[in-house]
């Protein structure tokens, strides 16, 4: 397997575990929904998310928390447009977290590094921007849809299940010319998938990251709450989400996508440097 993501405008290198800084500029994101809703706020937000060790920036303008109702399209452009306008130069990959193919192509024309699709690139336009694109594409599992995933999910196997769709739908791209250093997977942690059913994935991420570049987003979701035996808020999941992050780290998950970039980086500083000695 190859130890360079190729990412848009950056090869970026798999040494070491790459943090991808979450902008949702949203009004009803599960942890942060209307924080950073303007384009100036989430610029701010994005530039002080680099400050604090932030390797890639992922942009979201749609919230996908279970339960979320879906906005239209038009709305979605109004919102990450301006911002991916404004962080397209400020030297870190920019990733675009939609499932829609027509944000995919405006994105990808304002040059946006990163394809982000919580649905795996399951619809046929969605792929096909994918495949014309020069993006990384980062194909994430699914069980239904937002509004209702969370509605008693069910699996044989879904350490296997999840697996054998993410290996499909990346042999579909590679079938279609697309060079595999471009792919990562994502298991979709709290996507349709209940609490045991994240914990099996999560002792799994090393199978899984041996086969294909593997990105880990469990930042603040309520398996962390549901571990912790308590319903704390998202913020204060923090913790629970570093420890979370370690672990997946630990196993060999290449990106982590998270809320808390400082808390984070500091994590894997001393993980690393106590793990692997200069």
């Amino acid at each position: 397997m190859s130890t360079v993501f190729q990412c848009g405008r950056f090869s970026i290198p798999l040494d070491r575990p790459k943090i991808m800084g979450i902008v949702n500029v949203t009004p009803d994101s599960f942890s942060d929904g209307g924080q950073h809703d303007t384009a100036e706020q989430a610029i701010a937000h994005a530039k002080l998310l680099i400050s604090q060790g932030a390797d890639i920036l992922d942009i979201g303008g749609e919230s996908t928390r279970p339960g979320a109702a879906p906005v239209s399209v038009e709305e979605e452009l109004q919102r990450v447009l301006p911002v991916l306008r404004g962080v397209m130069d400020l030297g870190v990959p920019i990733s675009i977290d939609t499932r829609r193919p027509q944000v995919m192509k405006e994105a990808v024309a304002l040059g946006v590094d990163l394809l982000n699709d919580i649905n795996g690139f399951r619809d046929p336009q969605a792929f096909e921007a994918a495949v014309n694109s020069s993006c990384g594409l980062c194909i994430m599992h699914m069980l239904g849809e937002p509004r209702t995933m969370q509605d008693n999910p069910q699996y044989s196997d879904v350490v296997g299940e999840v697996t054998d769709f993410l290996m499909a739908r990346c042999q579909a791209f590679v079938d279609r010319g697309v060079d595999r250093r471009r792919l990562l997977i994502d298991p979709g942690f709290g996507f349709g998938k209940s609490l045991e059913h994240n914990l099996a994935l999560m002792r799994a991420i090393g199978q899984m990251a041996a086969q294909q570049p593997i990105l880990v987003g469990v930042s603040r979701k309520r398996m962390i709450a549901g571990l912790l035996g308590q319903d704390y808020p998202p913020d204060q999941r923090v913790t629970g989400s570093v420890v979370a992050a370690l672990w997946a780290a630990d196993q060999g998950a290449q990106i982590l996508r998270v809320h808390d970039v400082q808390e984070t980086a500091q994590a894997l500083a001393v993980w690393s440097a106590i793990k692997m000695p200069a």
